[in-house]
């Protein structure tokens, strides 16, 4: 008899671990052996437990987030395979991850059986990747990479909130005729043409919130 799968759980909530707790532990050769609330914690629980697999959120509160948790026990000798495990799908943060060296990226709707094959295929070196996932990684690595100026996102991000021009020109103590000319850019870096595509586009890539 082989020996079990030693997992590690990092979520910043204590319902969701105990949840994951006790999907892992009615299927056999699945053993849970530490739970982490942080990244900080992540890091020395890898170091005493040396679990086999990390299932990692990415918004873990204060401190290390889990794509910096993912990179620094990547970076360890022998690590163990991480697959993050979170409610976040956009682009920005799916890239982040997996250039973090993650090797799967699941969201929590995920169905139990996929998240059980998921450890299982990671621990044997495969990467592991929802479906919309897979596909919008592929598409971010096919498409030219976007970057609005800062002044850019931020007005983008006022029109999100439904500001008009007149409006965002007033908050940012600028003129109109600034705003209107930030909004051209960022339509031709975005590659659309309207208001709503911007906000659209900008949401998809990660660019606003």
């Amino acid at each position: 008899m082989t020996d079990s799968l030693r997992i590690l759980l990092v979520d910043d909530h204590p319902v969701v671990r105990a949840g994951l707790r006790a999907l892992l532990a009615s299927h056999d050769g699945l053993d849970v052996v530490a739970e982490a609330s942080s990244g900080e914690e992540a890091l020395e629980l890898v170091a005493t437990e040396r679990p086999d697999v990390v299932l990692m959120d990415l918004r873990l509160g204060a401190g290390m987030d889990g794509a910096q948790a993912t990179e620094a026990i990547a970076a360890r000798p022998s690590p163990p395979r991480v697959v993050v495990l979170t409610t976040y799908d956009t682009d920005s943060d799916i890239l982040r991850a997996v250039e973090a060296g993650a090797a799967g990226y699941l969201l929590k709707d995920s169905d139990p059986q996929v998240l059980v094959d998921a450890v299982w295929a990671a621990s044997r070196g495969e990467t592991v990747l929802n479906p919309d996932v897979a596909q919008r990684l592929y598409r971010q690595i096919r498409s030219p990479r976007v970057d609005l100026s800062a002044r850019e996102s931020q007005i983008v991000q006022l029109v999100a909130q439904g500001l008009s021009n007149r409006a965002i020109a007033k908050e940012l103590f600028v003129t109109e005729a600034t705003v209107k000319s930030h909004l051209v850019h960022a339509f031709s870096k975005l590659g659309v043409d309207s208001r709503t595509a911007a906000v659209a586009a900008a949401r998809e890539r990660g660019l606003i919130v």
